[in-house]
């Protein structure tokens, strides 16, 4: 049975859904005012590899993320470019689409933005005012009341006395208390407002995702997922929002992946180790840093830096080069086995179980990855080719090892394919002339470059070191 780290819970519980069979799954998505960053890129990967796997598990998946398309940066950005905001937010939106696409993450089922649902927002904001939960401040701010609410905390553990002790708040004119958070916020001169019962103004970011999942998921689903810096305020405001309106729990397992560093420090635009999705992708193969999101477990603290990628380079080439060698065929399935992108699976193959027991163990993808480079041992020592395609299989359940594996060992920047194949020729023909030091030249000259021959009895092939 599939096991899930519950953060309301603070343990490992089995994952038990609402409706057997069927899963409904929402993870806060961008706030699209700027590039994605590889925070991002870990939300975006990570969340991907859930909802295939909870697919290959049988599950019917209803898989939502958000984009917040209002919010103070958003503003900010468009009035510093003189930019109009659905131009601004327009061409991120699309540039996420772009950098997810190339990460191999595949498209969610919606993918609502905040816009579009600020009359349902405003209908909850409306139900918490008549419960006593919120109420109009002074400043024409709507805000709620969180010591009304008795389960404010349980998600990260803080209570309202921590809270007030230690915590920065926001403050703003008017709260009955300063922990008490904006649902609404009054109109200024020259932002985007619509009409309400409080006159206008917009939403506050909390009651965005409340709203969004409310409409999408129902009042009560399976999982809710983001980075563990949501886990508070932003989730735990969610819970006292939609179970506000409710009176019953809202979410019974709440996910957090871990936070990316830079060489062991935190990542920030500080500290100027910053770096966008499409930065990194100017320097590494998109499947590379894909795996090393991968290679890692989703809660753990993610180390970024070149020696890491370029291990997690290396490490997919040894899996592609496994499936270069021996040309896959799929391995046969067992009833009512799910398919991966490489074929369909059957899990009754010890490799296959092992797999299966690694991902059902709170998506413990390194134990998962483990397994793939012993099925790639296995199969360049026996040459067998259905132990290559369960690698193939296997691996596309993770979205890995789909592409012909000359495509992705060839692929890089450095000399084109047309001049390493004409410098290939020359030390053919220094060969063939028992010129030696020159055949070797040329070997030296290609490997200094990148490059690494491999002479086989079907001819030399090349890959990118």
């Amino acid at each position: 049975m599939l096991k899930i780290h519950n953060s309301l819970t603070r343990s490992k519980q089995d994952f038990v859904p609402i409706d057997p069979g069927r899963v409904r799954m929402y993870v806060c998505g961008m706030t699209v005012y700027d590039y994605c960053h590889l925070g991002h890129a870990r939300v975006l990967v990570v969340f991907d590899m859930i909802q295939r796997w909870l697919r290959a598990e049988g599950y019917n998946v209803t898989y939502v993320r958000n984009i917040t398309d209002i919010d103070d940066k958003i503003i900010k950005r468009a009035a510093e470019n003189g930019e109009h905001i659905d131009a601004l937010t327009g061409r991120f939106i699309a540039a996420m689409d772009e950098d997810a696409a190339r990460l191999g993450v595949e498209k969610p089922d919606y993918e609502p933005r905040a816009t579009g649902y600020v009359p349902h927002m405003i209908a909850m904001i409306q139900t918490l005012i008549e419960r006593g939960l919120a109420y109009v401040a002074k400043s024409g701010d709507v805000c709620y009341s969180v010591h009304r609410f008795p389960g404010y905390g349980k998600l990260s553990g803080k209570s309202l006395d921590d809270l007030r002790a230690g915590e920065r708040v926001e403050v703003a004119v008017g709260k009955d208390d300063p922990l008490d958070f904006v649902l609404w916020k009054s109109a200024k001169p020259g932002e985007p407002a619509w009409d309400s019962p409080w006159g206008k103004g917009r939403p506050g970011w909390h009651i965005e995702c409340s709203a969004m999942g409310d409409d999408l998921l129902g009042a009560h689903f399976d999982i809710h997922g983001g980075g563990a810096d949501l886990q508070f305020p932003h989730h735990e405001n969610e819970i006292a929002q939609s179970e506000g309106v409710h009176g019953h729990q809202h979410v019974n397992y709440w996910i957090h992946n871990g936070f990316v560093r830079v060489d062991d420090e935190k990542m920030s635009k500080s500290l100027g180790n910053f770096f966008t999705i499409r930065e990194v992708l100017e320097r590494y193969d998109a499947e590379v840093v894909r795996f090393f999101i991968l290679r890692a477990h989703y809660r753990s603290p993610l180390n970024y830096s070149d020696q890491h990628l370029d291990d997690a380079k290396g490490a997919l080439t040894r899996l592609y080069t496994a499936l270069k060698n021996v040309l896959p065929i799929p391995s046969p399935p067992a009833p009512l086995s799910p398919a991966g992108e490489g074929g369909q699976i059957g899990w009754h193959d010890p490799y296959a179980a092992a797999f299966k027991e690694a991902m059902e163990d709170d998506f413990n993808t390194p134990g998962a990855v483990a397994v793939l480079f012993d099925l790639a041992n296995e199969a360049n020592k026996t040459h067998d080719r259905q132990r290559a395609g369960l690698l193939k299989a296997l691996g596309g359940v993770l979205g890995l090892l789909q592409r012909e594996p000359n495509e992705f060992l060839q692929g890089g920047a450095g000399e084109v394919p047309e001049q390493i194949e004409q410098r290939i020729a020359e030390r053919n023909a220094a060969k063939r002339a028992k010129d030696y030091a020159a055949a070797d030249r040329i070997r030296k000259e290609l490997l200094d470059a990148g490059v690494v021959l491999e002479d086989t009895p079907q001819g030399t092939v090349w890959r990118r070191s």
